[in-house]
């Protein structure tokens, strides 16, 4: 069992109630750190709450919504120890998971088609290891030569 940190913002928000209803009927636990409504909030507030949460060990994975996913996913990659995805499809997020040890998801709403298959392959695929676990150090890595 994963426990998930999500968030999203005002124009994920519709779709986040969408991934809290597949979560649920399938018995992940999960917590919502934003956004609560339709008002417009800043999508950078929200991606590093979540990412905190998941570096800091309180939640083993997260998931990141907005309009296209891309500002989630630049935004929590700033925070050390993240390795955010943006997915669009099953394979993607599998291979997110499989050969980069993502720890969290990023969705937008625009040509997201599958959301099932996608949060499946997200959440059920294990890291692989191997080569790729090489290649994962070498991303820590160069978090390491950015501190200053």
């Amino acid at each position: 069992m994963r426990c998930i940190a999500i968030g999203s913002d005002h124009r994920g928000f519709e779709l986040k109630g969408e991934v809290f209803q597949y979560l649920d009927a399938r018995g992940y636990e999960f917590r919502d750190f934003g956004c609560y409504g339709t008002s417009p909030v800043d999508y950078p507030d929200i991606a590093r709450k979540v990412a905190q949460e998941v570096v800091k060990g309180n939640f083993d994975l997260g998931i990141l919504i907005c309009g296209s996913g891309v500002g989630m996913s630049i935004a929590a990659n700033k925070v050390k120890g993240i390795r955010a995805a943006l997915c669009h499809s099953p394979r993607v997020a599998g291979l997110a998971r499989q050969h980069n040890d993502a720890n969290i998801l990023c969705l937008g709403i625009l040509g997201i088609e599958g959301l099932g298959e996608i949060l499946d392959a997200f959440l059920l695929t294990p890291f692989e290891g191997g080569r790729h676990k090489l290649r994962v150090e070498k991303i820590k890595a160069i978090e390491k030569e950015q501190e200053f």
